[in-house]
């Protein structure tokens, strides 16, 4: 998934309201840019870091700059960006490099299922299973090497785990896919701290037989890529 325009880099001096951010550009402006996360981010939202941003073309649109990646001290990359997380996947299962993935004929986007839920993912073939796919971009890393998620209490996410767990029980394939949106890691767990309800609700879902996998991502200034897997570590059992 490539940029639409290309990045400019930036100095974060704040975040606040969620999805906004005060920012300093090269030539020394300061603006005010769009944050399209709306978790903690936990780590990333630190006054200084070194971040990268999307200037904006849409007089429509308020804000002139998007918030699209951290740079970190040592050369690595973040995506912050949530919304990115789907369309990294779905150009992944377009281009059939998800081995986990692969082999269905068609890939329906944010299909209603459940009481109240959209899933991201609908993949159908004829000759097996529908398979219903729910994505997380994971963005949290507070030991090296180890992304975690959820980064705050997230009662949509417990909600989503136990409609895909019903999904399993009723004989469709349900698969949650950690998207690690960093280039730091080499593995992927439950921040059970964080959200205890979250992670029981991940241990249901697996002798629910939900799968569990996880990906890393390829991120420069330019583009992200789906990456290689990466070992999912269990919750509470």
């Amino acid at each position: 998934m490539r940029f639409p325009t290309p990045l400019v880099p930036a100095v974060l001096i704040r975040r606040y309201k969620r999805f906004l951010a005060d920012i300093r550009l090269q030539d020394g402006r300061e603006v005010t840019a769009h944050c399209p996360n709306p978790g903690s981010m936990i780590g990333l939202a630190e006054p200084g870091a070194r971040i990268w941003v999307e200037p904006n073309q849409n007089p429509a649109r308020k804000l002139a700059y998007g918030w699209r990646l951290n740079e970190l001290e040592n050369g690595h990359f973040v995506g912050i960006d949530t919304g990115a997380a789907n369309r990294v996947v779905r150009a992944a299962l377009a281009a059939d490099k998800l081995p986990e993935l692969a082999g269905y004929e068609t890939h329906r986007p944010e299909v209603r299922f459940g009481k109240r839920s959209r899933v991201d993912f609908l993949l159908q073939q004829a000759d097996r299973p529908d398979a219903y796919v729910e994505v997380k971009s994971v963005t949290l890393v507070r030991r090296s090497g180890l992304a975690e998620f959820p980064d705050s209490v997230s009662a949509r996410a417990t909600r989503h785990l136990d409609e895909l767990a019903a999904v399993a029980k009723a004989g469709c394939r349900a698969v949650l896919l950690y998207l690690v949106q960093r280039t730091d890691c080499i593995g992927v767990g439950v921040a059970a701290d964080l959200d205890p309800d979250y992670a029981n609700a991940v241990a249901r879902a697996r002798r629910s037989g939900v799968e569990v996998v996880a990906h890393d991502v390829e991120i420069t200034p330019d583009a992200i890529g789906i990456g290689k897997a990466l070992p999912v570590y269990r919750g509470p059992a």
